[in-house]
């Protein structure tokens, strides 16, 4: 068994900004992480995924994003970062540690891993991030369609996809950025059940990103207030508004039966589909926290800002509204990590859930 100041599980962008955030407080965290490198889900998304905030504003602290800072990061662009942010933290990673249980023993932490180790630290972040588990919502007929279903996770590229009926389900930023480059090799139709809905990229000549920096917008810590969180506009510099204008890829509303391959719209229409697209999004996935009385019936952690709300000592970073608008992203999970940190009493043994709010 190996002792440690503080255990973070997950080595992606929150893992790595927790552990840059512990070292600061003069902590020596140990970071566990499934995968063979620390760079998270970033290798899982499709391959033309481009972020919409400027490499200004995708850096984690302590090293830019390399490259012109107004230029929109490609998704290899953001595995070379994190690769480099990995090599330049003087942290403990463990990749190809699979975390499968942690339990108590006394005020420790012990995070057991499938390959048989065991690790133990008085404070433990669950850094996993909300990006790890695809999100199938159970839509009408779904499960008795017989062409092909896919969850975003499993798409990589549209020309597999040339001359099908396609239809990605989903009207935030995913769904219409894969339903636009599907429509170029196939007869695609986003199913929704509210309009999209677009934000200019870079109103009055600057990104978004800067507006809500500039505003304070992006720091507000309204997260924990909003029972269910919005749902985010398109960011669209005028491309993807114009493709649904001219119908590459249309929009409709939810379908609302399906009997074998054949799809019903709610006007009564029905048509042949071979492929459904779940733009559905993602949940934490945080099942190793089981045994400790940490996550409510659906598997979602019980918290207050990260700090959880019924296990001393247990804090989490990366998840979407966590406290912020940002939180769940590149640019907002230092100042989360950051929150905990302070709140941990580092280098004491405080633990986190016994701290202040």
């Amino acid at each position: 068994m190996t002792d440690g100041d503080a255990l973070v599980i997950g080595g992606g962008q929150a893992g790595l900004a927790t552990a840059h955030a512990l070292r600061r407080a003069g902590s020596r965290p140990i970071v566990l992480e499934a995968g063979p490198e620390p760079v998270g889900s970033w290798p899982a998304y499709y391959d033309s995924l481009t972020l919409f905030s400027p490499g200004r504003y995708s850096a984690l602290p302590g090293m830019a994003f390399p490259g012109d800072p107004e230029h929109y990061p490609q998704r290899d662009e953001v595995i070379d970062y994190l690769r480099r942010y990995a090599r330049n933290l003087d942290v403990d990673i463990r990749t190809g540690h699979h975390v499968a249980t942690v339990s108590r023993d006394g005020t420790r932490f012990v995070a057991h891993v499938q390959n048989g180790d065991a690790f133990t630290a008085p404070i433990l972040i669950a850094a996993t991030g909300a990006f790890s588990r695809p999100h199938r919502p159970a839509l009408p007929g779904l499960a008795s369609f017989t062409g092909t279903v896919l969850h975003t996770s499993d798409y990589r590229e549209p020309t597999r996809f040339a001359g099908q009926r396609v239809v990605v389900v989903g009207a935030a930023n995913s769904a219409v950025q894969i339903g636009a480059e599907l429509a170029g090799h196939a007869t695609v139709t986003l199913a929704t059940r509210h309009p999209v809905k677009f934000a200019p990229q870079r109103p009055l000549g600057r990104d978004v990103h800067f507006w809500s920096v500039v505003t304070g917008f992006d720091h507000l810590p309204i997260g924990h207030l909003l029972r269910t969180p919005p749902s985010m506009p398109v960011n669209d510099d005028g491309r993807y508004r114009a493709a649904i204008g001219a119908g590459r890829p249309d929009q409709r509303r939810m379908f609302t039966h399906i009997d074998g391959d054949i799809l019903t719209w709610p006007d009564g229409t029905r048509e042949h589909v071979d492929t459904i697209v779940l733009a559905t999004g993602y949940r934490p996935e945080l099942s190793y926290l089981e045994g400790l009385d940490a996550l409510a019936p659906d598997g979602t952690p019980w918290h207050k800002r990260g700090l959880s709300a019924t296990v001393p000592g247990l804090g989490y970073v990366g998840l979407e509204w966590q406290r912020s608008f940002a939180s769940a992203t590149l640019r907002g999970v230092d100042r989360d990590a950051h929150y905990l940190v302070r709140r941990a009493g580092l280098p004491s043994s405080i633990g986190l859930g016994q701290s202040s709010a």
